[in-house]
């Protein structure tokens, strides 16, 4: 059995266990779908939550991250490269999201 996922995704897990199925599986299917490491692709994914502006996506990828043995440092650099293309409210938040893990 799978840990259960916390908040509004693991109920949505729960109570629609076909639809999580499917989303897990197109997950898959685009990892598998270039060249990039898991490292790189954990950084990307990170970085597309930080661009989207969403703390929950943050906290998970960030998570996540250093599981898998990401260092901090490196995730702190993705708050800091979102500082030209994002402006500086949004590698701040980011920053302090990636820290609240």
């Amino acid at each position: 059995m799978t840990e259960k996922l916390p908040g509004a995704a693991g109920d949505l897990a729960d109570e629609f266990p076909k639809v999580w199925s499917a989303y897990q599986m197109l997950g898959h299917a685009a990892s598998e779908a270039g060249p990039l490491t898991e490292r790189e692709r954990r950084l990307v994914k990170l970085a597309l939550a930080v661009g989207a502006g969403s703390e929950g996506a943050v906290h998970s990828h960030t998570r996540r991250a250093k599981a898998e043995g990401v260092d901090k440092d490196a995730l702190l650099q993705v708050a800091m490269l979102a500082i030209g293309p994002l402006g500086l409210p949004r590698a701040v938040a980011a920053k302090t999201w990636i820290e609240d893990i």
